[in-house]
């Protein structure tokens, strides 16, 4: 699978086109969908995935369905997926969001978790929608999966499980609410 990037917006969201040969999905389409159109290219988009509502994660959502004809996969699918060549699994991880989830591609060891987790932190639980205590619960959740997954976070560098068990605060229970 070939991941790739564009960030976009003033909060400089990911948004991510994965490939399988000509195949794609987009992961959070955030404002700029030109930017994101160039890089899918000539791909054949089969849906689009939505880790959470929040604006910059959805501004070019509906030019993107528009556009390409295909459904969204949210919070409300089914939990394990098979569109076209792409089998994953949807793990609710509520915290930073109510509609939280993550996407776990388990052949390919990746996870796209949206404002879930970032390299060395985790998304904010203050704003609409969030909880601190759902958050634990969540981050407890993704403790239990395989440590060389990489994790694709909605803003700033990827990291992988295994580096965030052992640097960050909040999967290691360092800190409270």
């Amino acid at each position: 699978m070939k991941i790739e990037c564009v960030k976009t917006g003033y909060l400089e969201e990911n948004c991510y086109v994965i490939g399988i040969n000509n195949y794609a999905l987009v992961i959070d389409p955030g404002d700029d969908f030109i930017k994101i159109k160039d890089l899918i290219g000539n791909k054949k988009v089969l849906a689009v995935l939505i880790t959470h509502y929040h604006f910059d994660h959805i501004g070019a959502l509906n030019d993107v369905i528009n556009f390409y004809k295909v459904p969204v996969i949210d919070y409300k699918s089914d939990k394990n997926q098979e569109i076209g060549p792409f089998k994953f699994e949807i793990i609710k991880t509520p915290g930073h969001k109510e509609d939280a989830v993550t996407y776990y591609f388990k052949e390919d060891k990746v996870m796209f978790v949206g404002d879930f987790i970032f390299k060395e932190s985790i998304g904010r639980c203050d704003l609409a929608g969030g909880d601190f205590s759902d958050m634990k619960k969540s981050i407890d959740k993704i403790k239990t999966y395989d440590k060389n997954i990489t994790l694709y976070p909605g803003h700033g560098d990827k990291t992988n499980l295994d580096y965030e068990l052992k640097n960050n605060p909040y999967m290691k229970g360092d800190l409270n609410e």
